[in-house]
Protein backbone atom coordinates (compact mmCIF):
# COMPACT_ATOMS: atom_id res chain seq x y z
CA UNK A 1 0.00 0.00 0.00
CA UNK A 2 1.35 2.94 -0.87
CA UNK A 3 1.38 5.81 1.59
CA UNK A 4 -1.40 8.62 0.99
CA UNK A 5 1.43 11.45 1.76
CA UNK A 6 3.78 10.25 -0.58
CA UNK A 7 4.88 12.60 -3.45
CA UNK A 8 5.25 13.20 -6.98
CA UNK A 9 9.12 13.72 -7.72
CA UNK A 10 9.71 15.72 -10.30
CA UNK A 11 13.26 16.55 -11.71
CA UNK A 12 15.26 18.61 -13.70
CA UNK A 13 18.22 20.67 -13.85
CA UNK A 14 16.63 24.03 -13.56
CA UNK A 15 13.54 25.45 -13.31
CA UNK A 16 12.38 24.14 -16.91
CA UNK A 17 10.13 21.13 -15.32
CA UNK A 18 7.85 23.40 -14.10
CA UNK A 19 6.65 23.61 -17.40
CA UNK A 20 5.76 19.52 -16.93
CA UNK A 21 4.97 19.82 -13.46
CA UNK A 22 2.45 23.12 -13.98
CA UNK A 23 -0.40 20.37 -16.07
CA UNK A 24 0.03 17.61 -13.70
CA UNK A 25 -0.45 19.82 -11.05
CA UNK A 26 -3.92 20.81 -12.04
CA UNK A 27 -4.93 17.37 -13.16
CA UNK A 28 -3.55 16.14 -9.60
CA UNK A 29 -4.20 18.89 -7.50
CA UNK A 30 -4.10 16.75 -3.84
CA UNK A 31 -0.67 15.51 -5.08
CA UNK A 32 2.26 15.98 -2.67
CA UNK A 33 4.95 17.42 -4.81
CA UNK A 34 8.87 17.17 -4.54
CA UNK A 35 10.09 19.29 -6.99
CA UNK A 36 14.22 18.95 -7.11
CA UNK A 37 16.67 20.98 -9.96
CA UNK A 38 20.49 20.13 -10.01
CA UNK A 39 21.79 23.50 -9.92
CA UNK A 40 25.14 22.51 -9.46
CA UNK A 41 25.55 21.14 -12.77
CA UNK A 42 23.08 23.37 -14.38
CA UNK A 43 22.71 23.52 -17.40
CA UNK A 44 22.53 19.51 -18.37
CA UNK A 45 22.50 20.55 -22.33
CA UNK A 46 25.93 21.25 -22.62
CA UNK A 47 26.96 18.56 -20.96
CA UNK A 48 28.34 15.23 -22.21
CA UNK A 49 26.55 12.03 -22.63
CA UNK A 50 28.50 10.67 -20.13
CA UNK A 51 28.33 12.74 -17.46
CA UNK A 52 24.50 12.60 -17.82
CA UNK A 53 24.63 9.12 -17.67
CA UNK A 54 26.67 9.35 -14.55
CA UNK A 55 24.96 11.90 -12.75
CA UNK A 56 21.68 11.98 -13.14
CA UNK A 57 20.88 8.39 -12.01
CA UNK A 58 23.00 8.53 -8.56
CA UNK A 59 20.95 11.93 -7.94
CA UNK A 60 17.69 10.62 -8.27
CA UNK A 61 18.56 7.52 -6.00
CA UNK A 62 19.28 10.02 -3.23
CA UNK A 63 16.33 12.25 -3.98
CA UNK A 64 14.08 8.48 -4.00
CA UNK A 65 15.84 7.42 -0.60
CA UNK A 66 15.18 11.23 0.74
CA UNK A 67 11.66 11.23 -0.35
CA UNK A 68 9.90 7.87 -0.83
CA UNK A 69 8.50 9.16 -4.02
CA UNK A 70 5.42 7.21 -5.56
CA UNK A 71 6.39 8.15 -8.89
CA UNK A 72 9.41 10.19 -10.43
CA UNK A 73 9.13 12.19 -13.48
CA UNK A 74 12.47 13.23 -15.48
CA UNK A 75 10.83 16.71 -16.51
CA UNK A 76 14.11 17.52 -18.79
CA UNK A 77 14.76 16.26 -22.28
CA UNK A 78 18.20 16.28 -22.20
CA UNK A 79 18.04 13.76 -19.32
CA UNK A 80 15.35 11.65 -20.43
CA UNK A 81 16.58 11.08 -24.35
CA UNK A 82 20.14 9.82 -22.51
CA UNK A 83 19.64 8.51 -18.88
CA UNK A 84 15.77 7.31 -18.95
CA UNK A 85 16.70 3.48 -19.36
CA UNK A 86 19.67 4.11 -16.86
CA UNK A 87 17.97 5.13 -14.17
CA UNK A 88 14.33 2.75 -14.93
CA UNK A 89 17.08 -0.27 -14.43
CA UNK A 90 18.01 1.74 -10.95
CA UNK A 91 14.77 2.22 -9.42
CA UNK A 92 12.12 0.24 -8.30
CA UNK A 93 9.27 2.98 -9.05
CA UNK A 94 7.35 4.11 -12.24
CA UNK A 95 9.81 6.77 -14.18
CA UNK A 96 8.12 9.11 -16.34
CA UNK A 97 10.54 10.52 -19.08
CA UNK A 98 10.23 13.43 -21.06
CA UNK A 99 10.49 13.19 -24.66
CA UNK A 100 10.20 15.50 -28.01
CA UNK A 101 6.50 15.97 -29.25
CA UNK A 102 7.67 14.75 -32.68
CA UNK A 103 5.05 12.62 -33.04
CA UNK A 104 1.73 15.61 -32.55
CA UNK A 105 4.08 17.89 -34.62
CA UNK A 106 4.12 15.91 -37.57
CA UNK A 107 0.60 15.02 -37.41
CA UNK A 108 -0.28 18.59 -37.09
CA UNK A 109 2.29 19.88 -39.77
CA UNK A 110 0.58 21.16 -43.12
CA UNK A 111 3.83 21.99 -44.62
CA UNK A 112 5.03 18.90 -43.83
CA UNK A 113 8.31 21.09 -42.11
CA UNK A 114 8.89 21.11 -38.29
CA UNK A 115 11.22 22.52 -36.31
CA UNK A 116 13.11 20.67 -32.76
CA UNK A 117 14.30 23.70 -30.69
CA UNK A 118 15.98 22.52 -27.79
CA UNK A 119 19.55 21.80 -26.43
CA UNK A 120 22.52 21.52 -28.23
CA UNK A 121 22.87 17.82 -26.37
CA UNK A 122 18.67 16.87 -27.21
CA UNK A 123 19.30 18.00 -30.79
CA UNK A 124 21.65 15.24 -31.64
CA UNK A 125 20.42 12.41 -29.90
CA UNK A 126 19.99 9.29 -32.38
CA UNK A 127 16.31 8.91 -30.71
CA UNK A 128 15.23 12.12 -31.91
CA UNK A 129 16.29 10.91 -35.33
CA UNK A 130 14.21 7.62 -34.02
CA UNK A 131 11.21 9.64 -33.59
CA UNK A 132 11.62 11.41 -36.76
CA UNK A 133 12.05 8.59 -38.65
CA UNK A 134 9.07 7.02 -37.37
CA UNK A 135 7.04 9.71 -36.82
CA UNK A 136 7.82 12.51 -39.44
CA UNK A 137 9.31 10.35 -42.56
CA UNK A 138 7.63 12.08 -44.57
CA UNK A 139 8.60 15.63 -42.96
CA UNK A 140 11.86 17.72 -43.65
CA UNK A 141 12.94 18.11 -39.35
CA UNK A 142 14.83 21.11 -38.49
CA UNK A 143 16.65 21.22 -35.41
CA UNK A 144 18.47 24.12 -33.58
CA UNK A 145 19.81 24.05 -29.99
CA UNK A 146 19.72 27.45 -27.95
CA UNK A 147 21.66 27.26 -24.68
CA UNK A 148 21.08 31.02 -24.20
CA UNK A 149 17.12 30.38 -24.62
CA UNK A 150 17.20 27.62 -21.50
CA UNK A 151 19.18 30.76 -19.49
CA UNK A 152 16.69 33.65 -20.59
CA UNK A 153 13.61 31.06 -19.30
CA UNK A 154 15.59 31.05 -16.01
CA UNK A 155 16.14 34.98 -15.96
CA UNK A 156 12.09 35.19 -16.68
CA UNK A 157 11.49 32.97 -13.65
CA UNK A 158 13.66 35.11 -11.57
CA UNK A 159 11.73 38.62 -12.50
CA UNK A 160 14.68 40.01 -14.56
CA UNK A 161 15.19 42.26 -17.64
CA UNK A 162 14.93 40.52 -20.60
CA UNK A 163 16.17 40.42 -24.10
CA UNK A 164 13.69 40.39 -26.59
CA UNK A 165 16.60 39.18 -29.42
CA UNK A 166 17.04 35.76 -27.75
CA UNK A 167 13.82 34.51 -28.53
CA UNK A 168 14.16 36.05 -31.97
CA UNK A 169 17.70 34.59 -32.48
CA UNK A 170 16.51 30.61 -31.24
CA UNK A 171 13.66 31.32 -33.88
CA UNK A 172 16.21 32.18 -36.54
CA UNK A 173 18.10 29.03 -36.29
CA UNK A 174 15.44 27.39 -37.70
CA UNK A 175 14.09 29.81 -40.10
CA UNK A 176 18.16 30.33 -41.61
CA UNK A 177 17.80 26.90 -42.70
CA UNK A 178 17.10 25.66 -45.84
CA UNK A 179 13.07 25.34 -46.08
CA UNK A 180 12.68 27.09 -42.74
CA UNK A 181 10.72 29.51 -44.57
CA UNK A 182 7.91 26.71 -44.75
CA UNK A 183 8.30 25.75 -41.33
CA UNK A 184 4.79 25.69 -39.16
CA UNK A 185 5.15 23.78 -36.22
CA UNK A 186 7.71 23.96 -34.04
CA UNK A 187 8.73 21.36 -31.82
CA UNK A 188 9.58 22.95 -27.78
CA UNK A 189 11.98 20.01 -27.32
CA UNK A 190 13.22 21.45 -24.05
CA UNK A 191 11.20 21.94 -20.84
CA UNK A 192 12.27 25.53 -20.40
CA UNK A 193 11.08 26.35 -23.38
CA UNK A 194 7.27 26.53 -22.88
CA UNK A 195 7.73 28.58 -20.20
CA UNK A 196 8.48 31.23 -22.66
CA UNK A 197 6.51 30.36 -25.58
CA UNK A 198 4.46 33.73 -25.19
CA UNK A 199 8.13 35.26 -26.17
CA UNK A 200 9.06 32.69 -28.77
CA UNK A 201 5.46 33.51 -30.14
CA UNK A 202 5.97 37.15 -30.53
CA UNK A 203 9.72 37.19 -31.44
CA UNK A 204 8.22 34.72 -34.46
CA UNK A 205 7.98 36.95 -37.92
CA UNK A 206 5.07 34.45 -38.78
CA UNK A 207 2.34 32.34 -37.34
CA UNK A 208 3.84 29.31 -35.88
CA UNK A 209 2.39 26.12 -33.88
CA UNK A 210 4.26 25.22 -30.63
CA UNK A 211 4.28 22.16 -29.50
CA UNK A 212 5.13 20.45 -26.04
CA UNK A 213 4.35 17.42 -24.30
CA UNK A 214 3.45 18.50 -20.65
CA UNK A 215 -0.21 17.81 -20.81
CA UNK A 216 0.28 14.19 -22.21
CA UNK A 217 2.78 13.43 -19.16
CA UNK A 218 0.75 14.76 -16.86
CA UNK A 219 -1.84 11.95 -18.26
CA UNK A 220 -0.18 9.81 -18.06
CA UNK A 221 0.77 10.29 -14.01
CA UNK A 222 -2.72 10.02 -13.71
CA UNK A 223 -2.82 6.52 -15.41
CA UNK A 224 0.15 5.53 -13.34
CA UNK A 225 -1.72 6.60 -10.16
CA UNK A 226 -5.04 5.68 -10.55
CA UNK A 227 -6.59 3.65 -7.69
CA UNK A 228 -4.08 5.10 -5.38
CA UNK A 229 -5.01 7.43 -2.30
CA UNK A 230 -4.26 11.11 -2.41
CA UNK A 231 -3.98 13.13 0.98
CA UNK A 232 -7.65 15.11 1.22
CA UNK A 233 -6.25 18.48 0.84
CA UNK A 234 -3.31 19.92 -1.15
CA UNK A 235 0.01 20.35 0.47
CA UNK A 236 2.54 22.71 -0.02
CA UNK A 237 5.35 21.26 -2.33
CA UNK A 238 9.16 21.78 -1.76
CA UNK A 239 11.96 22.84 -4.42
CA UNK A 240 14.90 20.76 -3.38
CA UNK A 241 18.52 22.75 -4.91
CA UNK A 242 21.73 20.82 -5.19
CA UNK A 243 22.82 24.41 -4.60
CA UNK A 244 21.40 27.33 -3.00
CA UNK A 245 22.45 30.99 -3.84
CA UNK A 246 21.12 34.35 -4.58
CA UNK A 247 19.60 32.58 -8.17
CA UNK A 248 17.72 30.20 -6.39
CA UNK A 249 16.28 32.38 -3.60
CA UNK A 250 14.99 35.02 -6.53
CA UNK A 251 12.85 32.17 -7.95
CA UNK A 252 11.24 31.79 -4.58
CA UNK A 253 7.88 34.34 -5.84
CA UNK A 254 7.84 32.16 -9.34
CA UNK A 255 8.04 28.74 -7.54
CA UNK A 256 5.38 29.81 -5.26
CA UNK A 257 2.85 30.49 -8.09
CA UNK A 258 3.61 26.40 -9.00
CA UNK A 259 2.46 25.52 -5.40
CA UNK A 260 6.52 25.28 -3.73
CA UNK A 261 6.29 27.19 -0.84
CA UNK A 262 9.45 25.71 1.17
CA UNK A 263 13.13 25.63 -0.54
CA UNK A 264 16.05 22.98 0.68
CA UNK A 265 18.97 21.89 -0.80
CA UNK A 266 20.02 18.22 -1.17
Amino acid sequence: MIPENAPLLFFDSGVGGLSILEPARKLLPQAPVIYAADSAFYPYGTKTEAEISARVPALLGRLVERYHPRLAVIACNTASTIALSVVRAALDIPVVGTVPAVKPAALGSRSRVIGVLGTQATVRQPYVNRLAQEFGADCLVLRHGSRELVDYAEAKLRGEVLDPAVPARALEGLFAQEGGDRMDVVVLACTHFPLVEADLAAASPRPLTFMHGGEGIARRIDYLTQGQKWPERPVPGIAVFTRLGPDTEALAPALRQFGLTEIVDL
